[in-house]
């Protein structure tokens, strides 16, 4: 079996437990911390909320912790309407976001609340997500056009609009990706599900004319290849949206051009 040594202050440590409130209702919450800048490990503070006294999401239970508990605790969040993405996290052992997870919805007397994995963290829940953002940019994700810019707009009959139905709705909450081992393994040359269904979005869109362009770009055996069809990433989104699929038609528009 092969022994693995982390380095001593990677090792997650047991933190402070803050007093329980009275309550019949009372939930117990382990939550992440870590401060880079403070030079200690990384933790597991305890923290106990009357959920007679918080809203029905997780992100409730957070804003009530760093309102009445401890100010101190650092997350994302800002639509708090499964919009913006902002608040994606690891609750409960599964990647989702914060703002639409329902605190009831998880089994087991401990909530436990990181932040998404395999991803530096700039403090506490929250995540570096610079290189995540830099393969969204990758992509070009925006129409590419070598015909005259119509006078009014770019029209498009209702078949070829809905090809892109399950691929804008994407909030590039990072979910997907984190939830991905060939992305954990290959993160710097793997583009990751989220970028590549923002591609497909783009590569299927009728009235995009950088198709070849397009698909030059993603030919690569990091790039694409490194998807192995685990699926993490459909079972994670938020949205309900299926990156693997789009992977998958991407790797059969490659296999046709050639064909």
């Amino acid at each position: 079996m092969v022994q693995l040594t982390l380095p001593q202050n990677s090792k997650v440590k047991t933190g402070k437990t803050w007093p329980k409130p009275d309550g019949t209702n009372v939930k117990k919450f382990k939550i992440y911390r870590y401060d880079p800048e403070g030079g200690e490990n990384p933790r597991w503070d305890t923290y106990f909320v009357n959920m007679d006294d918080c809203g029905p999401m997780v992100l409730d239970v957070l804003i009530y912790i760093k309102t009445h508990i401890d100010s101190t605790l650092t997350f994302r969040r800002s639509c708090r309407e499964g919009i913006c993405g902002s608040c994606a996290m690891m609750i409960g052992g599964r990647n989702t976001i914060a703002c639409t997870k329902g605190w009831d919805e998880i089994a087991g007397s401990t909530i436990t609340i990181a932040p998404l994995p395999h991803m530096p963290v700039v403090k506490d829940l929250v995540p570096d997500l610079t290189n995540f953002y830099a393969q969204h940019a990758y992509v070009q994700p925006f129409l590419k056009t070598d015909t005259p810019k119509p006078e009014k707009e770019w029209l498009q009959s209702e078949e070829d609009r809905e090809k892109i139905d399950g691929l804008y709705e994407c909030i590039l909450c990072a979910c997907c990706s984190t939830s991905c081992p060939s992305y954990w393994w290959n993160g710097d040359k793997y583009l990751g599900p989220a970028a590549l269904l923002h591609a497909y979005r783009w590569l299927i869109d009728s009235r995009d004319e950088a198709t070849g362009e397009r698909l030059d770009d993603l030919e690569d055996p990091f790039k694409l290849y490194r998807c192995h069809t685990i699926m993490n990433c459909a079972q994670v989104c938020p949205k309900g949206l299926n990156p693997a699929k789009a992977i998958g038609e991407i790797k059969k528009m490659l296999v046709e051009r050639v064909a």
